[in-house]
């Protein structure tokens, strides 16, 4: 396991975000901690999504603070943000089809050191090395020479991820990393992600629905309901919560009143 100093990565105060009428962000405090692995949970327009395109610049708030590493980030595009150390993967992966696994890693490796050019090519000894890597810890190894159109779904998301730590981040946003994977493929993907991410010095941030995945791969879970934090603490404590239970995973004890 990789050793982390206690130090906080991300920290949003007082953030705020209103479309029109909708609040999608009211007054969230969020302090990260160095190697934490940190799910998002809440039910569709919770305000999960609009906080991570905050972090990571797609969105500005309409108030309060986001500074990763002690330095704001408000007002930076993701391409800056990128660059400071935030890397995203998305629900669906965001890959080049006609390429192959190497070529995409090598592609992902030298946007992260700037615009590609004739003069800097993709393809550098240090890059495939890093690329290789990768690939081997996420089980990747076998597939590096095939078209990414010819792989199945659960191996593009690996590959997606994969691709995220080519510039060595500091903190990993993972958008729903089991949406469209089969019940039967959940727990072994899961279990190669977070066994490669083991050896990476990175923090990770993962929204996510199923509640059995946050349970068995989060050390901490944030939820949210209209915009607001309703909970931030270990994973049993915050899906026990009544709040949570009612409004996030539509389990409320019985007898609890919704009035």
């Amino acid at each position: 396991m990789t050793n982390f100093q206690v130090s906080t990565v991300l920290s949003a105060r007082g953030v705020h975000k209103s479309f029109g009428a909708v609040t999608a962000a009211e007054d969230i405090n969020i302090d990260i901690l160095a190697g934490q692995r940190v799910s998002l949970i809440g039910s569709n327009g919770a305000g999960k999504t609009t906080f991570v395109n905050m972090v990571t610049g797609y969105l500005k708030p309409d108030a309060g603070t986001i500074e990763l590493n002690g330095k704001t980030i408000v007002g930076l595009g993701p391409r800056q943000i990128s660059a400071l150390g935030i890397a995203r993967s998305f629900q669906i992966p965001q890959l080049a089809l006609e390429m192959t696994a190497l070529d995409n890693m090598l592609v992902a490796a030298a946007c992260n050191d700037g615009p590609l050019s004739v003069w800097r090519p993709a393809h550098s000894p240090a890059r495939i090395e890093r690329a290789e890597a990768l690939l081997e810890k996420f089980d990747l190894i076998a597939h590096i020479n095939r078209r990414v159109a010819e792989l199945p779904g659960g191996v593009r998301k690996l590959l997606d991820i994969a691709m995220a730590l080519t510039g060595e981040p500091k903190l990993l946003l993972l958008d729903e990393p089991t949406s469209g994977v089969s019940v039967d493929e959940k727990f072994p993907m899961m279990d190669t992600i977070s066994t490669a991410l083991s050896s990476e010095v990175v923090t990770v941030l993962f929204v996510e629905h199923d509640m059995d995945i946050v349970t068995n791969y989060s050390d901490r879970v944030i939820a949210f309901y209209s915009g607001r934090v309703i909970a931030d603490d270990k994973p049993d404590t915050v899906l026990d919560n009544d709040e949570v239970q009612l409004y996030v995973t539509g389990s409320a004890k019985q007898g609890h009143s919704t009035c």
